[in-house]
């Protein structure tokens, strides 16, 4: 209950915040685990390479992260612009996110030799925290 008063006294801006980050981690995890998924598949049982299984996953991800984003995440947040802008600049944002996601495979898969699970914590609990402020401040803006 104390909590719950704490958000109440909050002000309106900080609480539009939290709200969009509860709807970010949410989104983010369920993109980011189907993505996690998508990328283990292709590179575990179906053999393909890893790094074309990541960026297969990537682009899975991009279409439906921007999908629900737009929709759910950020929807009422700025949203002024023109919805190619705004898809263009979601892709480049996803394109650092693929690129850190490519770093963890070549890291941990290809340079260290683990196996192909070892990225996959660090793509859903490290990159979406790591691209959150450019999607708030730049592409939902």
């Amino acid at each position: 209950m104390k909590r719950l008063n704490e958000i109440a006294a909050m002000e309106p801006e900080m609480r539009a915040l939290l709200s969009q980050m509860a709807r970010y981690v949410v989104t983010g995890l369920v993109v980011t685990a189907l993505q996690a998924l998508v990328y283990w598949v292709l590179a575990t049982p179906v053999a393909l390479h890893p790094q074309i299984a990541n960026v297969t996953a990537y682009m899975f991800a991009v279409v439906l992260g921007f999908i629900l984003h737009s929709a759910f995440t950020f929807r009422g947040h700025g949203n002024n612009d023109n919805p190619m802008q705004r898809g263009g600049r979601f892709v480049l944002v996803s394109l650092v996110s693929l690129a850190i996601n490519a770093l963890w495979v070549q890291v941990f898969v290809l340079w260290l030799h683990w196996p192909t699970w070892v990225p996959v914590p660090f793509m859903v609990f490290i990159t979406p925290f790591a691209v959150f402020a450019l999607n708030r401040k730049w592409v939902f803006r």
